[in-house]
């Protein structure tokens, strides 16, 4: 997944005056992050919730 520029200057002028390479890091994985669901959720490649209930019950067997 890639990110424009535009997006990135947007999301980098929300950050805080001061912030550290960690949290520059784990804020751009979030971004990316988000904007693969929200192209899954345009795109109907999601699960039911129904579903997801199924396979959170196999996790906790």
């Amino acid at each position: 997944m890639t990110i424009t520029k535009e997006k990135l200057h947007k999301q980098i002028d929300e950050f805080p005056d001061e912030i550290s390479i960690d949290e520059v890091i784990e804020r751009l994985i979030m971004i990316e992050k988000l904007e693969i669901r929200k192209k899954e959720s345009k795109d109907n490649d999601t699960i039911s919730e129904e579903e997801l209930k199924n396979e959170m019950e196999k996790w906790f067997k």
